[in-house]
């Protein structure tokens, strides 16, 4: 074992121990009946399971590695020598390449990163244009989430006549989906020439993305009196009615000032359901703002703030082209882009924050 090896597989270790109390403590009937712990342990041992798993795979080839070890020494003849020296090296190489796993899961790392994701896109300025150009992120997103084979679900939508978007919120399910998309949160610029234009001339429209982590219950605690609740008919494009009952909701959380409505459920409870759990996203995405921007921490990083008002992305049609503002890259595949094959750039705007949180650390 070697010097960089062992504070590794010590702090390994006491995640081990962590995880199996935890195990142990699932299984206990004072937490068996107590929803919040239940929850909490839960996510905590979740947290671990996959450094765990790979410490236990390190430890299984240590075994074996004193094992081959030992046949060497009883080995009387050059080529089974030869043999165990062969896997004697390729036990050896594995167990390198799950201390180097276990290194980068023991990382600082964004707790939030492993969470499920509630992503609004609105429609900024630029009128229609605005709203078709909102409608494509959308899908966007969508198709890549599919790609991944997460899932997605439509919380809420204000739609266009003629297609577009001035609003939808909706959620998306699937291991790591915040660590993916959490830098796609600000405005988004499209320069073209809009379908509706006559002469020929290019316009800018803007639309904003804001991706939050989704949270549940317990880890924020709403209380009802700080709730107006309101519930009417829901609307389609151009006010046509979707349904002929009060299924649409409305919540006014008064402390704070946010409003959620939901209306795509023909159910008032469902539409109920889904708003308190946008409005537990915004207040926690709140308090995790207010706390970054105590520490100033996400204000020095070179992707920028995540910020609804700040400029991060310009997707040029004429030029093809999309360009990342926070990290001055441009790339020259607008079609397939809008397809949702981002994940090249999600990869180089994750990389350039890793880098500025080592330096930052140094």
């Amino acid at each position: 074992m070697t010097a960089t090896a062992l504070p590794i597989l010590q702090r390994v270790e006491e995640m081990k121990r962590r995880y199996d109390e935890i195990s142990a403590a699932l299984s206990g009937p004072e937490v068996v009946s107590d929803r919040e712990s239940l929850q909490r342990l839960g996510r905590e041992q979740s947290e671990l399971q996959e450094a765990v798993a790979e410490y236990d795979g390190y430890l299984a080839l240590d075994r074996e590695l004193a094992e081959t070890r030992a046949m060497l020494d009883d080995a009387l003849d050059e080529d089974m020598r030869s043999f165990v020296r062969e896997e004697e090296a390729r036990l050896q190489n594995e167990r390198t390449a799950i201390l180097g796993r276990l290194k980068e899961l023991l990382r600082p790392r964004d707790p939030n990163d492993e969470r499920d994701v509630i992503l609004e896109i609105r429609a900024g300025t630029g009128g229609e244009e605005a709203s078709l150009f909102a409608a494509e992120l959308m899908r966007m997103y969508m198709r890549f989430a599919d790609g991944r084979r997460w899932k997605t679900e439509v919380l809420n939508t204000n739609g266009t006549d003629l297609g577009g978007i001035k609003e939808i919120t909706f959620g998306i399910k699937g291991k790591g989906a915040f660590s993916r998309l959490k830098w796609e949160s600000g405005v988004h610029r499209v320069q073209r020439v809009p379908a509706t234009e006559a002469g020929g001339r290019i316009h800018t429209s803007t639309a904003t993305v804001a991706v939050m982590p989704e949270v549940d219950e317990v880890e924020v605690n709403i209380n009802p009196d700080d709730l107006q609740i309101d519930v009417y008919r829901a609307g389609g494009h151009g006010g046509q009615g979707v349904n002929t009952t009060d299924s649409a909701v409305r919540i006014t959380h008064r402390p704070s000032g946010l409003v959620v409505t939901c209306q795509d459920e023909r159910s008032q409870l469902k539409n109920k359901a889904r708003a308190m759990n946008v409005l537990r996203a915004r207040l926690y995405e709140l308090e995790r703002a207010r706390s970054h921007a105590e520490t100033d921490q996400l204000r020095r990083s070179q992707i920028g703030t995540g910020e609804r008002s700040e400029k991060i992305r310009t997707y040029n049609f004429p030029q093809n082209r999309v360009t990342d503002h926070r990290i001055n890259v441009t790339q020259h595949n607008l079609p397939e882009f809008m397809t949702g094959q981002i994940e090249s750039l999600l990869d180089q705007l994750a990389m350039a924050a890793e880098r500025e949180a080592e330096g930052g650390a140094e």
